[in-house]
């Protein structure tokens, strides 16, 4: 038995290897005719043959080149950026348009590779001789998007710390936490970022009286790094790449509030940095004359890593804004000569909902990539600014690896996962979708042997990352700082056979007959209503498509309502500029309802909805669905709030006194 399917699988991947090996042969039959020229996209257009080429020689190549850089203890970012330097120095590094007085003006900044090595050396100089920051500690740093972040990032790598990127809105105890929880030496601090600290500084003071907070004097310290008569360190390689040091250890922390409770603060090891963010780079076609620009906050890891660290992997150059402001992005993207945006979902809203800008038709932009991008606006958002390709991917702060997508045209439209038949054979290795249980989907479904099964095509299931070393999962998955329960809620085991060992991303997604993948929900954003599981994307999606200029943004959670079972859909409306109805037309929710009676099942039409001036989002822009699933019914905390319910599922009214009592009796059936 175990012949047989050996047998099978190096037959299927012989056969996967021989149609790689033809890519070339069929690209030059391109040239033979018309009929190898039919052959070939007939071809690729079954297998996406041409992409799979693309990324596995890049990645067969790379891999073992960082083994062997790991070898001989050179695994560390410092060194991939020291090898950009020497072969791209003259070639643009960081471009920063730095905001002026008056808003929309903007002075531009740019460094080159060498020119930021050099100024890179020159404040560790000042880090290690004057601050006294030595190899081995852990450095929190609380600043803004600007060259500085970088500067003073990699000077700490330079050294040999560990840099801590603190959400510089962060205040009080969850602060306090997050230097706590990392072992902080010092923070440095930039002027525009202080505000909180200062705040938070008496607690800080007292709780950890031997963390050093430094603000820093920005424009004296800029003068002296940009001086070239100021000394420069070169740390010490034996201090730097101490052999003691692993891939997997901390290459810098970056902190993620998840939807409850204190920040955890998630490792990024040196091998997610380089390997990784190597990779990721390649797929979305950053090269050395590549601009990417980024208005993501730069504490995150979408900015710092899958922007910074894949674009410098590459030789590019990064475009950051101080801060994301939609009317002023177009002109930035522009002033920077961009040819990369970075997105999330809620961004490309307010884009599409921002008046018509001049720079959105003169920019150089070919490709956008980020997550969260709906299907509904995919191809608007495309087409309005000139989009050539979208590079969805899915990705989060602390798992192992990622998936991507190269969009063009019409196929896979809202994909998040796009490979050929070769990739997705080496991943089904590697990740996968499991089926979930049918009566609650935040439950894997384990079958008579008690282990997982994979999930069908078309049905949402959990995405899981093999962790390679179930006895040593910290090589693969590294997990929270100090935080071992909630690493070890993360880690699935006995998934499909007795030991083995899987990283839980906590979303459902599901896969195509294509192969390809789409994100569905967060598992906390699917709700059960009626006996019926119900996804709060699919909902929002379609409150969204009644009207596309009606709304700037959606938010679906559910509500648990007293005596009743399950959780009943809520909806938060933010009307858009552009709507042509006012909050509280009780009869444009009424269209809206005969509208979503015809695309959503009963049980999936929202209950109760609100409207806000502004919907609450994350700083890294995303909707802060956890601020709205608990609400205080019928009027709100204030008691002033106006909500609606779909009374006798027949059309919404304003809930009264009345009403939310007969609710909770039982006398009104929802």
């Amino acid at each position: 038995m175990t012949v047989s399917v050996t047998g099978q699988v190096v037959w299927r991947l012989l056969r996967l290897l021989l149609k790689l090996v033809l890519v070339p042969l069929l690209l030059i039959g391109r040239l033979l005719g018309p009929a190898a020229r039919r052959l070939v996209d007939k071809l690729d257009e079954k297998y996406r043959v041409k992409e799979d080429w693309y990324i596995a020689p890049y990645f067969l190549a790379a891999v073992p080149k960082y083994a062997w850089n790991a070898y001989h203890q050179r695994f560390q970012y410092w060194y991939l950026f020291e090898k950009q330097v020497r072969k791209h120095g003259n070639s643009l590094c960081i471009t920063y348009p730095r905001p002026l007085g008056r808003k929309g003006q903007f002075e531009v900044e740019r460094f080159t590779y060498q020119e930021t090595y050099e100024v890179v050396l020159r404040l560790s100089h000042i880090l290690y001789f004057e601050y006294g920051i030595r190899e081995g500690e852990c450095v929190a740093m609380d600043v803004t998007n600007k060259p500085m972040f970088i500067f003073l990032w990699f000077a700490l790598w330079n050294i040999g710390a560990i840099p801590s990127f603190l959400n510089y809105n962060s205040i009080g105890t969850p602060l306090v936490h997050s230097i706590k929880i990392a072992n902080v030496k010092t923070v440095l601090i930039d002027p525009q970022a202080a505000k909180p600290i200062q705040q938070t500084q008496a607690e800080i003071e007292r709780e950890l009286p031997d963390c050093k907070l430094r603000y820093l004097a920005e424009n004296e310290l800029l003068a002296r790094i940009l001086d070239t008569n100021s000394p420069k360190f070169l740390q010490d390689v034996a201090l730097r790449s101490p052999s003691t040091l692993s891939d997997f250890s901390p290459a810098c922390l970056i902190y993620t509030s998840g939807t409850t409770g204190l920040p955890k603060s998630a490792i990024m090891s040196w091998r997610k940095a380089v390997i990784g963010c190597s990779l990721f780079g390649h797929v979305l076609r950053i090269k050395n004359n590549s601009i990417v620009f980024t208005a993501m906050p730069l504490y995150h890891s979408t900015a710092a890593l899958l922007g910074v660290c894949a674009v410098f992997s590459q030789g590019g150059c990064v475009a950051m804004s101080n801060k994301f402001s939609a009317s002023t992005f177009w002109e930035q993207v522009y002033l920077t000569e961009s040819t990369h945006i970075q997105y999330v979902g809620e961004i490309c809203r307010y884009l599409l909902h921002s008046p018509l800008s001049e720079y959105e038709s003169k920019h150089k932009v070919k490709v956008a990539y980020g997550n969260g991008l709906r299907a509904d606006i995919w191809q608007e958002f495309r087409s309005r600014f000139n989009i050539e390709v979208i590079g969805e991917f899915y990705a989060s702060t602390e798992a192992p690896f990622a998936t991507t997508t190269f969009q063009r045209g019409s196929f896979g439209i809202g994909a998040c996962r796009s490979y050929g038949t070769f990739i997705n054979f080496i991943l089904s290795y590697q990740q996968t979708l499991v089926k979930m249980d049918p009566e609650d989907d935040s439950t894997v479904y384990r079958n008579d042997k008690g282990l997982c099964e994979v999930a069908p095509v078309g049905e949402p299931g959990e995405m899981l990352m093999r962790i390679f070393m179930p006895r040593k999962p910290e090589a693969t998955f590294q997990g929270y700082l100090g935080n071992k329960k909630a690493t070890e809620s993360k880690v699935l085991r006995d998934v499909f056979r007795k030991g083995d060992a899987w990283y839980r991303s906590g979303d459902l997604l599901k896969a195509d007959s294509h192969g390809l993948w789409y994100f569905v929900d967060r598992m906390g954003d699917t709700f059960r209503w009626k006996s019926e599981n119900v996804s709060a994307n699919e909902v929002e999606d379609q409150i969204m498509s009644f009207d596309n200029q009606a709304f700037s943004a959606v938010a679906v959670v559910g509500l648990k309502i007293p005596n009743h079972e399950g959780r009943a859909g809520f909806a938060v409306l933010e009307l858009s500029h552009k709507s042509k109805y006012m909050e509280g037309n009780v009869d444009f929710l009424n269209d809206m309802l005969k509208y979503l009676t015809g695309k959503l099942p009963k049980y999936a039409l929202p209950v109760f909805l609100k409207f806000v001036d502004v919907i609450d989002h994350t700083d890294n822009h995303k909707i802060s669905k956890k601020n709205y699933r608990n609400q205080n019914l019928p009027h709100g905390r204030a008691g002033n709030e106006i909500f609606y319910w779909l009374k006798g599922g027949k059309s919404y009214v304003a809930l009264t006194n009345a009403d939310w009592n007969d609710i909770q009796s039982g006398v009104a059936r929802l």
